[in-house]
């Protein structure tokens, strides 16, 4: 089981006061997520089953797992490479990695690890500074790219500002420009409403993240699965949508899959391999909780990650 090697990584951040800082405990809108993922079981289906693949493809490239990187940033305090490290395991498990704020130096260093990245741009004032971070991932031959579409104010802690660069809201027709100027896939995250979704679709983004940036920037803000189904209802059944926020383990991705996500992003237990073991310990958590959902699966007559129902989840 991997749940004993992220909860040695937990120990680590803990004891170091970095897990507080990194959203394990930010507030009602992490706990009302996670109360919800709780509330979810799950039925067995075991008569004629097989054992599961949980291959995912992805604009045109096949990997091993839907289980993917949150897009983190920083993480020097974990580890000195922090997000190199986090692309190396993830290019080792052969999972899409997510990357969000860093410099040209870091994005680069990604890239040169063979991780299939997407680089998560925030929605900077100043939109030369996104063009230029929209062309470099281009250059370096990134797997996509996109923007944190709910950061437009900032943080609760730090607002109007991503580090030291200024936030602001963008309109539809500035994300169309962004859109347009991109030779990549472009993914909005942080679309938490039917509202916002199709105007996703209207503006042409190659997918979306249907997510609450971690219960950071709005207290009560509606759990990503509880919405995920609506969105996949106005999107169609093809368009990428993938989903974040409290999902740490296989059954957690199991549900998102089950409720209209093609894949689901571990941000804490990413950061608690990170802490255990480095780019080894990152693999590791991957791969593990890969297989506890294969595991699911199998015992749930779903042979692959498109035949997942909804109807295997019950509400208690």
């Amino acid at each position: 089981m991997i749940d004993s090697y992220i909860a040695e990584g937990e120990k680590k951040l803990q004891e170091s006061g970095i897990m507080g800082r990194y959203g394990a405990n930010r507030g009602n809108s992490t706990r009302i997520t996670r109360d919800y993922l709780d509330s979810m079981l799950i039925e067995m289906r075991v008569i004629g089953s097989v054992p599961a693949s949980t291959e995912f493809k992805l604009f045109g490239e096949t990997f091993a797992s839907p289980v993917m990187t949150a897009a983190l940033s920083g993480l020097k305090e974990i580890h000195p490479d922090g997000m190199v490290e986090v692309a190396r395991g993830a290019a080792a498990a052969r999972a899409v990695m997510w990357t969000g704020i860093g410099d040209d130096g870091e994005i680069t260093a990604i890239a040169r690890t063979g991780a299939r990245a997407i680089k998560i741009i925030k929605p900077y004032a100043d939109n030369a500074l996104i063009h230029h971070k929209i062309k470099l991932s281009e250059k370096l031959g990134l797997l996509a790219v996109g923007m944190d579409v709910d950061y437009v104010f900032g943080g609760k802690n730090k607002r109007g500002f991503a580090k030291e660069f200024p936030v602001s809201p963008k309109s539809l027709d500035d994300i169309k420009g962004f859109i347009k100027a991109s030779g990549l896939p472009f993914i909005l995250k942080g679309i938490l409403s039917e509202q916002d979704a199709e105007k996703a679709l209207e503006a042409g983004a190659g997918g979306i993240v249907v997510s609450h940036h971690g219960g950071s920037v709005l207290d009560y803000a509606v759990p990503p699965l509880m919405i995920l189904p609506k969105i996949r209802k106005i999107a169609g059944e093809k368009f990428p949508i993938f989903v974040d926020c409290s999902i740490v383990s296989g059954a957690d991705v199991f549900k998102a899959i089950a409720l209209g996500a093609g894949a689901a992003s571990l941000g804490r237990a990413v950061m608690a391999g990170l802490a255990a073991g480095g780019a080894e310990g990152v693999r590791k958590v991957i791969e593990g909780v890969n297989e506890d959902l294969r595991a699911i699966m199998s015992l749930t007559g779903a042979a692959s990650i498109c035949s997942v129902s909804p109807d295997i989840l019950t509400f208690r």
